[in-house]
């Protein structure tokens, strides 16, 4: 079956992306190989490291690099980062994540859609982080985001869905591929964001914490994949509040 995921004219085999901020630079190989990703999420810190190892020395070629604008708090700054990460050779697909609030980790909605509009003019592939709001991603959207992609929860709690029918209201009204990142936690909260209609789904610390973060790469590249499997599937609708038995209960008992 040919079902590709579409992003900034590029298609992509896997729907699950891997975030790279909490992960030690020897594990990256395995856990890449073992999730089977194709694009892979980093920060500018991690790649520009002066006389050290850079994280980049850890991707396979051929996986898609998407920097994200970690650190900013304003527009500006999210377009000044993604301009170095493009200079240090990581494309021009950007993650944007403009931050003010320092105790919760919720992304600024608001100074999101300013720097999609400056990003996008600058010929960057938009895929900006935020709170799921129907009105912010219309105009996300309008402002040229290639995707958008609402929290599940905040960044690193592993809660999963706690947005789950806003992140829905979005896939019904959004003619984008809604990806979900952040508060995943577990395989199975991949698998029912995917059977939701999710695009793909983003995890991070969930396989970072991991006692062997390379079977939990693999459990979520399955997770995803059966997701959206039951998807495509278009499982049938509960029809009555009773049990209804799967088989006749009629006429085997009949002479």
């Amino acid at each position: 079956m040919n079902d590709q995921l579409l992003l900034g004219g590029r298609a992509f085999g896997s729907r699950f992306i891997l975030g790279s901020g909490k992960f030690s630079l020897e594990f990256m190989n395995a856990v890449i190989e073992s999730g089977g990703t194709e694009m892979i999420t980093l920060a500018l810190r991690r790649a520009n490291l002066k006389g050290n190892e850079s994280i980049l020395d850890y991707i396979p070629k051929g996986v898609t690099l998407l920097p994200n604008t970690s650190g900013a708090r304003t527009a500006e700054e999210a377009l000044r980062i993604a301009r170095l990460a493009r200079e240090l050779g990581c494309g021009d697909f950007i993650k944007i994540e403009v931050i003010k609030d320092s105790k919760y980790l919720l992304p600024d909605n608001f100074e999101t859609i300013r720097a999609i509009e400056l990003l996008t003019q600058g010929g960057f592939i938009a895929l900006p982080y935020m709170y799921p709001d129907l009105e912010a991603a219309r105009r996300m959207r309008d402002a040229g985001a290639a995707a958008i992609m609402p929290l599940g929860a905040p960044i690193g709690t592993n809660k999963g869905l706690l947005t789950r029918e806003f992140i829905k209201i979005l896939i019904d009204e959004i003619d984008l591929p809604i990806i979900v990142d952040a508060g995943i936690g577990r395989p199975s909260q991949a698998c029912e964001a995917m059977e939701l209609g999710c695009a793909a789904v983003m995890a991070n610390t969930a396989i970072a914490t991991a006692g062997n973060v390379a079977v939990m790469a693999r459990a979520f590249k399955l997770a995803v994949e059966a997701g959206r499997a039951a998807f495509l599937a278009k499982p049938g609708r509960i029809l009555a509040d009773y049990a209804e038995a799967s088989s006749p209960l009629t006429g085997f008992l009949e002479d």
